[in-house]
């Protein structure tokens, strides 16, 4: 009977519950079948259950399940052990309820979704908060990084720093040219009994060059350097040109050249990079930086080192911003004899080098300077005429030329400067013989130097279409510099159609360019007009190159229209306009206002009448320093800068009165 209910059971799908029972008949079940269901084993001999025996305990079995038992129970030794394959591992069971069938058998798409506040929250590792931190000063959010390092990092979630943790964070601050935080960061990784690495150095080291305060930067970078000798920590070559940056910065060769020195001690080679800094230094003399440049440049010929293009652009920026002294030293230092120019195989001469460079030159008499009978090597007609007009004193530093040129002639400006390099031709010819491409920073720093002029844009743009060279706004200003400051406004407003046709996008940089060009009011008020039109405002630079070209005109009425300007516009004056100000505000010298009047004093005494009210109601401006502790000058506040203007007033006032009474 109870055969015939399990098959009934198995054929329609449901399922078969044993429940406790008084009376009912056990199973012909093996005794290992039993035994796997949880079922006490049975009797030895069928027979009635009677109410003193043990209950059934109750059990669900579903219709596979119950298949698997009649097939067993109607011949068991055919099918001995088939089950094992399937349950011989289980060893729990539990109950089955209808839902929790249904669970079984529910979609994907209806799963209820899980909390997320159930969740248990991963802890970050070091390495993690190194990549975010990372990526975070890559994109340039470096306060980001920096947050995220101290507040979720160390203060939240609580973990222990590496040592590159810290290196990526100060790396970040010395390229922002943040020293007291990359400094505060190092010590920070000193407590915590941290080990820095070489990038640490090489990092705190590009802090001291990047930060603005030049003095406090130099003191830390030295200090520094000390500690580094005192625990006699070996430096890679990255270490040794990150000082060498600082050194070169703050205009001390003489450091540069001891740095060179440690570099080749412990072994390391000198590079094209190494001479990269060098030159840097000698940016940073503005009175003979020039020549320094080019006595660099030789000693990287002699040593058998190719400059690179990172160079050329750096003697390009000495060409533009530095002057080359006196021609005389210049003369003898730089045109040598042939002999002298062979490159040198033993390496880099520093002790010669530093000889030259740090040389002084000697007072001469006019006799003297008259024998030198220089050449003069100007060039201000134009720079575009063929090579060989033009000596070309790279050439010359390497021994090619032919002898010609006995010494080097009155240098006054950048253009001139320029064509002892050969000119914009020359220089860009000099490139392609070393197989070295311009590139964008080569065009702008030619387009300031060179004469300016319609040919010289020609030249450049068709340079650029040559190498694929993508021009921007930067490079067109250059240009409109050139033309404004020779005087030619025209010749820069030129520029702009240029620009309009190439798609190039003009900015506020543009117009201050062409203000430099705006010597009358009409000029320059005109621009201010078309800055509105094309929906820029003018910021205080645009106002302090007008201010300027007015105070030397002395147009009062100009600057009170300026002036009229800034305050509806609401630039507020920094101050480089409060001291253009002050001097248009002065009285011409030995003039007696009691003696004759004119209206000349009349414009003046209204214009500082005026200038006194306009600045008690502006609030002055000024520069700010990120590094603004006790190293920083406090900038003067607007009463102080009103109070010492009358006292500068009543002082002259009594030298005049002293004056008419004698």
């Amino acid at each position: 009977m109870l055969r015939s209910v399990t098959t009934l059971c198995c054929r329609n799908g449901s399922k078969m519950s044993f429940m406790d029972a008084k009376l009912s008949f056990a199973p012909a079940v093996s005794k290992q079948a039993a035994n796997r269901y949880g079922a006490p084993p049975p009797a030895p001999a069928r027979r009635l259950l009677t109410p003193g025996d043990a209950p059934v305990k109750w059990f669900s079995m579903t219709a596979p399940t119950c298949r698997q038992i009649v097939e067993v129970a109607s011949d068991p030794e055919e099918n001995f052990g088939s089950l094992s394959d399937d349950i011989a591992s289980r060893r729990s069971f539990r109950k089955v309820s209808s839902e929790l069938l249904d669970l079984n058998y529910r979609e994907d798409d209806e799963q209820e979704p899980i909390d997320p506040l159930r969740r248990t929250r991963r802890k970050n590792t070091t390495y993690w908060y190194f990549l975010q931190c990372k990526k975070r000063i890559k994109a340039g959010k470096l306060q980001e990084a920096l947050d995220m390092f101290e507040n979720d990092m160390l203060r939240g979630e609580k973990l222990q720093p590496e040592e590159y943790n810290y290196s990526v964070l100060i790396g970040g601050c010395g390229r922002a040219g943040q020293l007291k935080k990359a400094f505060k960061l190092y010590n920070n990784l000193k407590k915590r009994g941290l080990e820095a690495s070489d990038a640490t150095y090489t990092a705190l080291f590009n802090a001291c060059a990047e930060s603005s305060n030049k003095k406090v930067a130099l003191e830390q970078a030295l200090k520094l350097e000390q500690e580094l000798k005192r625990k006699k920590i070996p430096l890679s070559v990255a270490t040794y040109h990150a000082i060498l940056k600082t050194h070169a910065i703050n205009n001390n060769l003489h450091a540069c050249i001891h740095t060179i020195k440690e570099m080749l001690d412990v072994g390391h080679a000198v590079t094209q990079e190494t001479f990269h800094y060098l030159l840097m230094g000698c940016l940073e003399n503005k009175e003979i930086g020039f020549r320094l440049a080019l006595q660099v440049w030789q000693q990287m010929l002699k040593s058998g080192l190719i400059p690179d293009a990172k160079n050329y652009n750096l003697l390009l920026r000495t060409a533009r911003d530095c002057g080359i002294g006196d021609p005389t030293l210049a003369s003898s230092l730089l045109l040598l004899p042939k002999k002298s120019h062979v490159k040198s195989s033993i390496g880099v001469d520093l002790e010669i080098l530093e000889q030259k460079l740090l040389v002084k030159p000697k007072t001469q008499s006019r006799d003297s300077e008259r024998k030198n009978s220089l050449l003069p090597l100007r060039q201000a007609e134009s720079t575009l005429l063929p090579d060989c007009f033009t000596p070309n004193l790279l050439d010359l530093l390497e021994g090619k030329g032919n002898g010609s040129v006995i010494s080097l002639g009155a240098v006054e400006g950048a253009s001139d400067r320029l064509a002892l390099l050969g000119g914009g031709q020359g220089f860009l010819g000099k490139m392609a013989a070393g197989g070295l491409e311009p590139d964008l920073r080569t065009l702008t720093l030619l387009g300031d130097i060179m004469v300016p002029g319609v040919q010289s844009l020609e030249m450049l743009l068709k340079v650029a279409k040559q190498y694929g060279i993508r021009l921007d706004a930067a490079f067109f200003n250059s240009i409109i510099r050139g033309n404004a400051r020779s005087g030619d406004l025209d010749g820069a407003k030129s520029v702009l159609r240029v620009m309009r046709q190439r798609n190039v996008s003009i900015n506020v940089q543009t117009f201050g360019s062409l203000a430099m060009g705006c010597r009358k009011e009409k000029d320059g008020l005109q621009l201010l007009q078309e800055m509105e039109e094309a929906g820029l405002k003018p910021n205080v630079h645009v106002f302090s190159t007008l201010i300027g070209r007015a105070s030397q005109r002395l147009d009062y009425v100009y600057l009170k229209t300026l002036l009229k300007s800034m305050r509806d516009k609401a630039v507020w004056p920094n101050q480089v306009i409060i001291k253009q100000l002050e001097f248009a505000a002065q009285y011409p010298p030995n003039y007696d206002q009691y003696k004759s009047r004119n209206n000349y004093l009349i414009q003046i005494n209204g214009f500082r009448g005026y200038y006194e009210k306009w600045l008690s109601a502006m609030p002055a401006q000024g520069e700010k320093d990120d590094e603004s502790d006790s190293s920083t000058e406090v900038v003067q506040t607007q009463a102080q800068l009103m109070e010492g203007k009358k006292q500068s007033d009543v002082e002259r006032l009594n030298s005049m009165k002293e004056t008419t009474n004698i």
